[in-house]
């Protein structure tokens, strides 16, 4: 009888939304009605020769924002089992007094002779990309407000839940970017405007070990875990805590992680206040042990190149699925849209794979939802570099005649819609 009760007042509830939509989607007819009739949309405009009338042009994306706006009334929360990487490394001259990121240099190849084959050289912004698709929005800055509120509505708008940062401690950043550190709060705060969640993917730094990385959560419950926007799960029926991905972690020994990770480990933060739901990145089988051992309480896959890695071949996750079940963790597999990275490594072409007009998306993403995980993460939401991103890429040409790869014939924010469309086969049964 209660579950029937239940079952009402949630139709009710969405009945009202439905109601409300249709009362928000007349009220906009009547005022484009009212605005066309009025000979709205016309400005008067000032030259050297006369004075003249230009109509100015309705955006081809006002049906578009309506059906979003919609969305978003009906569905007030977006989907927080569906996970994006998401990176703030980008960087510009207007915000950054240099470029940062988009001027990647070529990697070389660790065989001399191999190298001398290919490109060397760094890229040069912004017409020359180290990127083999060009983003919708130019080379942006991480630091722009305007770009990460973008990217938020994007996010929101493809119905993700969580955006998992990519992190460096205090002062720190990869070798070819800046501190990230700073732009956190930022982006907890346009995240929360969303109703997104955000967690911390922390990188490899020098020096990182196990020991530095409970600083590292020391710091993130000091700073960012009593944010609303924090992502926070309850595993064993437990509280509720921040979740935290650890990039790289089987560069560190399993009972280096035990210490922090493990009940019993000499620093152990479990059951403390320092406590958090750690994520392992899983490359090759035998990282079976470094997740069990190590004491953490899941593991992703990241690497969306399929048959690159155990990890993240699409025939391995049922054996994944099947492991982290019996060992009760959680397994977070990844999936992505392709990968090309042939501005930075033009050595890689065996690991390369074709988006194939968003199939290959659709594959991976059928593949992690017949498993039915509790989460699943996308790879990426702008990794540039990699060509993994879903962000809206535009046709561009270079100076040097090549044209970068976009998503035509389909339009620039393709691959949000398939997102979209993806997680509507994606019921989460987790909500805030």
């Amino acid at each position: 009888m209660r579950t029937l009760s239940r079952l009402l007042g949630v139709r009710k509830k969405q009945l009202f939304y439905l109601v409300l939509s249709i009362i928000i989607i007349s009220i906009l007819l009547i005022i484009k009605n009212v605005y066309s009739d009025s000979g709205g949309g016309e400005e008067e405009q000032s030259t050297s020769h006369s004075l003249v009338l230009q109509r100015i042009p309705k955006p081809k994306t006002e049906e578009k924002q309506v059906r979003q706006v919609i969305k978003q009334i009906i569905n007030p929360h977006p989907n927080y089992c569906a996970h994006v990487f998401y990176y703030m490394w980008w960087g510009n001259p207007e915000h950054d007094d240099q470029w940062v990121h988009w001027n990647h240099r070529f990697l070389s190849h660790w065989d001399p002779n191999t190298a001398k084959q290919y490109p060397q050289g760094t890229h040069e912004p912004p017409d020359d990309l180290g990127s083999s698709f060009y983003p919708e929005l130019g080379p942006y800055s991480s630091k722009d407000p305007e770009v990460i509120d973008t990217h938020m509505q994007q996010i929101r708008d493809a119905d993700i839940g969580v955006v998992v940062v990519s992190w460096y401690p205090q002062g720190l950043g990869d070798e070819n970017g800046k501190p990230v550190d700073p732009l956190i709060p930022v982006l907890l705060d346009k995240a929360h405007e969303y109703s997104l969640k955000v967690a911390l993917h922390i990188e490899p730094y020098t020096g990182r070990s196990a020991r530095t990385v409970l600083k590292d959560i020391e710091y993130l419950h000091r700073h960012y875990a009593s944010h609303p926007a924090y992502f926070k799960i309850s595993v064993s029926g437990k509280d509720a805590l921040p979740v935290v991905y650890i990039y790289d972690s089987y560069k560190t020994p399993a009972s280096d992680w035990a210490e922090i990770f493990s009940h019993r480990g000499f620093l152990s933060i479990r059951g403390t206040k320092n406590d958090i739901v750690a994520v392992s990145l899983f490359v090759h089988k035998d990282h079976e042990s470094l997740v069990t051992k190590g004491g953490f309480n899941g593991f992703y896959t990241y690497f969306t190149t399929d048959r690159f890695s155990f990890g993240s071949s699409l025939k391995n996750w049922k054996y994944l699925s099947e492991f982290a079940s019996r060992n009760r963790l959680l397994f977070i597999p990844s999936v992505g849209p392709g990968y090309d990275d042939s501005q930075v490594r033009p050595w890689n072409q065996v690991n390369w794979r074709n988006r194939e007009s968003g199939m290959y998306y659709t594959r991976s993403f059928k593949a992690a939802i017949s498993l039915r995980p509790r989460f699943l993460s996308i790879s990426t939401f702008n990794e540039w570099h990699e060509g993994t991103q879903i962000e809206p890429a535009v046709p561009k040409e270079r100076e040097d005649g090549d044209a970068y790869l976009d998503y035509s014939p389909a339009d620039s924010d393709y691959y949000l819609q398939q997102t979209a469309e993806n997680l509507q086969h994606f019921q989460c049964t987790y909500y805030l």
